[in-house]
């Protein structure tokens, strides 16, 4: 009997509590808004945002064109072997024979071999070697040959 009157006061209490909660849900409700944090550097040091000019990219990245949107937005990436992402080609592309150098905006790529430079500003990046490229229309397709694997990323001239 005191089990039966214990389990009964626990479903009353568990009911008033689901409704006491569902009658005051916009009182209860979590909201977050946005703010703005000023995040200035400390006394003595500036920052390369406050000196009003930012650290140059270099290096080897086989991902340089997708880091120029100014110059070239990628507009599809095929990753797999060497066949299946060269039947991904955009059609009527031929081959870019090296050594070339390909202007798009303040953005030049200078391929050289099966590697190329990419540069834009102060801006100095290298597309490491096994590097292929292609030109359809206003595509510009690289294929990159690696350990993994092929990838093919297809770019568009980003155009004012």
């Amino acid at each position: 009997m005191i089990r039966y009157l214990l389990l009964s006061t626990v479903i009353v209490f568990g009911a008033v509590a689901m409704v006491a909660g569902w009658m005051n849900r916009d009182l209860i409700r979590i909201k977050i808004a946005s703010v703005y944090a000023d995040s200035r550097s400390k006394l003595g040091t500036v920052s390369v945002r406050e000196r009003g000019f930012s650290e140059p990219l270099r290096g080897d990245a086989p991902w340089a064109l997708s880091a120029l949107p100014e110059c070239l937005t990628q507009t599809s990436k095929s990753t797999g072997s060497v066949t299946y992402v060269q039947a991904h080609l955009p059609l009527g592309s031929v081959p870019v024979a090296p050594p070339a150098t390909l202007i798009y905006g303040d953005c030049s790529i200078r391929i050289v071999g099966d590697e190329a430079y990419v540069r834009r500003g102060i801006d100095r990046l290298r597309i490491p070697p096994r590097a292929q490229f292609y030109r359809a229309g206003n595509l510009l397709a690289l294929i990159r040959v690696a350990r993994e694997g092929a990838e093919l990323r297809v770019y568009e001239h980003a155009q004012p």
